[in-house]
């Protein structure tokens, strides 16, 4: 039992595995979850035959919705290290931590592993996580010149490194969700601004699956040979330009790196981009519990900067996925801006999400997940999908931009509902 405002908060019952990623949808102001498969609404129903008329109901509820969230003229897509995983074959916080300390794969330590938990007092064996481990080594070297540990540090942070870049070259990787999401999302009216992708995952999956697509990125980086991070590049845009006239290219996006790239590199004072920087001049934020001090630093701090502003847009819609909400310097400006911009609207989506909405902050699930749906149930405009990421982008409709005729239709019934 924990305590929050001087208010008792007892763990709810868990749930059993059966419920992860099962597809589901809950709309602000529900208390049930809205099954989207057959499965799900066996599960979600406890039944032994579903109900296909219900799920084919709230599969088109949830498109309307997703529908109507593409219009918003200010459209951002946050993804979290959740989108790099299952297919996209990115490495798990576990599995960074068994790469880079264990053996076995039963995650017994290695000799100079243990030596250097030991050392700077890291004693969970049971639940272990690299980032609470590189959390105790900073405390540690923070106080005390210990060569052995600073050693392993930096190659712990190597093999991360390197676990981020070298799953990109398996074949078996497979990023069509990146690039179905990105033929979704940045087929927008030129005239909106561009869509915008945050993320905390450092690697290449949007880079490469927006050069498979031939569309550009605007990521903060130059246009010359050797491309240097510069917040102003974010201004620029790309317009068509024929004879006496000019138009926006379509399919332009910006993409907004928080945790920094397994590409970019300091030289100096200067961030460029490489083809494989070294451990030590990486440009990274790694995992660690103090990584937000390390947040307002450059470039995270511009890009921090341009994250914070598009949360304080009016007429905005973030979409979050595969995010846990374990980075305090981002869960907290989401939180304050859905409270404080009315017309934000949030759609937060997660493998897990059923579990972290019944934990209510308990079982590893992060307190702000209770928080977002506590303001749900009051009438923000916050909306849970459970699923993976490939399920998230296959409900997401492919827009149209509507004629002038079917424009004045939807007007015209928007209208007759009003009344």
């Amino acid at each position: 039992m924990t305590k929050e405002c001087g208010i008792s908060q007892v763990p709810p019952p868990p749930l059993d595995n059966t419920f992860r990623g099962q597809q589901a949808y809950l709309p602000p102001g529900v208390t049930e979850w809205k099954p989207l498969t057959e499965d799900a609404f066996k599960v979600l129903r406890s039944v032994e035959e579903a109900e296909d008329a219900q799920v084919r109901a709230n599969r088109a509820e949830l498109s309307e919705m997703f529908a109507s969230a593409l219009q918003i003229p200010n459209l951002g897509f946050f993804a979290g290290s959740g989108t790099s995983l299952g297919a996209v074959g990115g490495p798990s916080m576990w599995q960074l931590w068994q790469i880079a300390m264990c053996s076995d794969d039963q995650g017994t330590l290695t000799e100079r592993a243990d030596h250097v938990a030991n050392t700077v007092r890291y004693t969970e064996r049971v639940n272990p996580n690299i980032e609470h481990f590189l959390s105790h080594c900073d405390a540690y070297l923070a106080f005390n010149e210990d060569q052995v540990v600073n050693t392993f540090v930096n190659e712990v942070k190597a093999v991360i490194l390197h676990a981020c870049t070298d799953f990109m070259c398996n074949s078996n990787s497979d990023i069509s969700a990146y690039r179905n999401l990105l033929q979704k999302l940045a087929r927008r009216r030129v005239r909106d601004p561009r869509l915008k992708v945050f993320t905390t995952n450092y690697d290449m999956c949007f880079e490469t699956a927006a050069s498979d697509l031939g569309m550009v990125t605007i990521d903060g980086f130059s246009y010359t040979r050797k491309r240097r991070f510069d917040g102003k590049h974010f201004t620029y845009d790309i317009v068509r330009r024929e004879s006496d006239s000019h138009e926006f290219a379509e399919g332009i996006f910006h993409l907004l790196k928080l945790h920094g790239s397994v590409s970019w590199g300091r030289d100096g004072s200067e961030i460029y981009e490489f083809l494989s920087p070294s451990p030590e001049n990486a440009c990274l934020i790694y995992p660690a519990k103090g990584k937000y001090q390390q947040a307002f630093l450059q470039p995270h701090l511009e890009l921090l900067s341009r994250f914070l502003e598009f949360l304080r847009q009016p007429n905005s819609c973030l979409m979050v996925a595969g995010f846990g909400f374990n980075d305090d310097h981002l869960s907290e400006p989401i939180y304050s801006a859905i409270q404080s911009n009315p017309s934000l609207k949030l759609i937060l989506c997660d493998f897990n999400c059923i579990h972290h909405v019944h934990n209510r902050g308990f079982y590893g699930s992060s307190s702000y997940w209770r928080k977002f749906y506590d303001l749900a149930m009051n009438g923000f405009d916050i909306h849970f999908f459970s699923g993976s990421f490939s399920d998230l982008v296959n409900h997401i409709p492919h827009l149209r931009t509507a004629s002038p005729a079917e424009q004045l239709a939807n007007a015209v019934r928007r209208i007759g509902g009003r009344e």
